[in-house]
């Protein structure tokens, strides 16, 4: 008699359920994930990895783009924003750190995700770095860091005003597909947009 196969491991393994199970396959598709990217990243072959079948996959991810995006929340890592002591620098460094995560290979996968999410907000979402709350969280932060020094009046705090740096760094990667942003860009958008966008705002709206 062939029994629940989504407790059993494999020949010879101890059966897994659950928690265990879960955390196996998670492991399984970290591994996938950081090997061979969101292209290579496929059901069998977290399966074989994590000991299992694709349908305790199934049951728990609906599909490869579920699967990626639970994954990478397993490798992505929050980061403080940076307190240089003016906001210009700030924004800039922020802006520097995820231009160097974009670039990297961690970032090469967050941009498949997000491709292949296309403009589903609730898978979006689901990314822990990409969510509208997660995005805005340290802009906000340095934002107000600024408008305690005096350098930008309060009404500056707008999420939308807040992000308008990182959305436009985001824009080189994600529409015109740069492998990386020339630091000479970054620059442009601080001086050219950001700064003077966040000192207009003398109003709220």
């Amino acid at each position: 008699m062939v029994g629940d196969p989504e407790k059993r491991a494999g020949d010879g393994q101890t059966r897994r359920r659950g928690a265990v199970l879960e955390e196996a396959i998670l492991d399984a598709a970290v591994a996938e994930l950081t090997e061979s990217g969101f292209s290579g990243l496929t059901m069998d072959r977290v399966a074989e990895r994590a000991r299992t079948n694709k349908n305790a996959i199934y049951r728990r991810w609906p599909n490869r783009l579920a699967l990626g995006i639970a994954a990478y929340g397993r490798l992505a890592r929050t980061v403080q924003p940076p307190d240089t002591g003016n906001l210009r620098d700030d924004v800039l460094e922020q802006l520097r750190r995820a231009n160097r995560h974009w670039s990297s290979p961690l970032g090469s996968i967050l941009r498949d995700l997000l491709s292949a999410a296309g403009g589903a907000a609730e898978l979006v979402a689901r990314l822990p770095d990409q969510s509208a709350d997660a995005v805005a969280a340290p802009w906000l932060t340095i934002l107000e860091r600024a408008v305690a020094r005096g350098e930008v009046a309060p009404e500056a705090l707008h999420p939308r005003v807040a992000t308008v740096a990182i959305v436009l760094l985001r824009n080189e990667f994600v529409v015109r597909g740069v492998p990386t942003a020339p630091d000479e860009v970054l620059v442009e958008i601080v001086d050219e947009v950001y700064l003077p966008l966040v000192r207009r705002r003398a109003t709220p709206d």
